[in-house]
């Protein structure tokens, strides 16, 4: 009897322990407890990404064309994002057009293909490539006269309500006329040099144009189409003409060489901008384009890093604008500068 119950205690012994060994492996990991998993959230746009790394913002860069007053404004952009951003916050891919229409498209779709965080186009048929290019990307033009102009824009309030906004580089062309009527005022005709394929150059001769008949001038508009028809187009002008006047155009500026060429010591040359004016002209009303690049980079930073709405973001314009002579012209001419007028450097 006891041999008997002694097996019965035995074998419930043995039975309970491959019960407790029946119950499996434990999860990996878990270490015999539970396993809970840890949701991460998306890193906050425009801050750092998942591995808390500080998010580089990529810029693309297009500028229509090299010249003194391009390069001060794209220059002007770099500067102050650096200032802004710091050198290590961002990074940009600087592309030009070499004044090639074509090419600004080119270069607005690479930057699409590249899903840049913002464009900076630098004249007016690069923000128009840009724009054609996306809807979505930011894009920031400057040294472009008028906005309304160069999207066919009516009675245009400063905001575009897109994805465009930026700076302009008009100087008020009354006072460019008054400017004309102060150094000459025995001159009768008025010659308007600009390139017909610059919607911006167009709107200011004809905006010039109604200022300096008012005053009494005959006007006549010279249009060249590009650099190759500039050096005629501007003998038929200066054989014809008083006075010659030159708006902030990019395809005169890449000339200015030409047109001094024909016109130094012969006719006085009034310009829209100070480049142009050192290379050709006696006199202008002129803007910093350094200075308009410079808030542009400003207006980059605040939608990159604070969220600003381009699309609520008027067309800023220069703050202050600066008569300027060129010694060299003045003499060549046996003029004398009016007062006010400061000496390009």
């Amino acid at each position: 009897m006891k041999k008997k119950l002694l097996a019965l205690v035995l074998t419930l012994a043995m039975a309970l322990s491959l019960a407790a060994c029946g119950g499996g492996d434990a999860p990996a990991g878990s270490e015999g407890g539970d396993a809970s998993a840890e949701t991460q959230e998306p890193a906050a746009s425009g801050s750092s990404d998942t591995s808390g790394e500080k998010k580089v913002f990529e810029v693309g860069i297009s500028q229509f064309v090299t010249h003194d007053a391009l390069d001060a404004a794209t220059q002007g952009f770099i500067d102050a994002m650096n200032d802004k951003l710091g050198e290590d916050g961002w990074k940009y891919d600087l592309q030009n057009a070499a004044n090639d229409p074509a090419n600004c498209s080119t270069i607005a779709n690479s930057f699409v293909s590249k899903n840049v965080d913002l464009i900076m186009a630098n004249a007016t048929p690069a923000v128009q490539a840009a724009a054609t290019a996306t809807g979505d990307i930011p894009i920031l033009g400057t040294s472009v006269t008028e906005y309304g102009v160069a999207f066919n824009i009516e009675n245009f309030s400063g905001t575009l309500g897109t994805n465009v906004s930026g700076t302009s580089d008009l100087a008020p062309l009354d006072q460019q006329a008054e400017m004309i009527k102060e150094w000459y005022p025995d001159a009768k005709t008025v010659g308007l040099l600009y390139c017909s394929n610059e919607a911006n150059s167009q709107y200011q001769v004809d905006t010039v144009q109604g200022f300096l008949e008012g005053m009494g001038f005959t006007c006549t508009q010279y249009a060249f189409t590009d650099s190759n028809d500039v050096a005629a187009v501007c003998q038929t002008a200066a054989d014809a003409s008083d006075v010659l006047y030159v708006p902030t155009d990019n395809t005169a500026a890449s000339n200015k060489s030409v047109i001094d060429n024909i016109c130094h010591g012969n006719i006085p040359v009034f310009c829209g901008e100070e480049g142009i004016c050192a290379g050709c002209g006696v006199a202008t009303l002129s803007i910093s384009y350094y200075d308009i690049g410079y808030r542009t980079g400003e207006m980059a930073a605040q939608i990159l890093t604070e969220g600003a709405d381009i699309s609520t973001m008027p067309i800023e314009y220069a703050p202050e604008f600066v008569k300027k002579y060129n010694p060299a012209l003045c003499q060549a001419l046996n003029v004398t500068a009016p007062e006010g007028y400061e000496a390009i450097g």
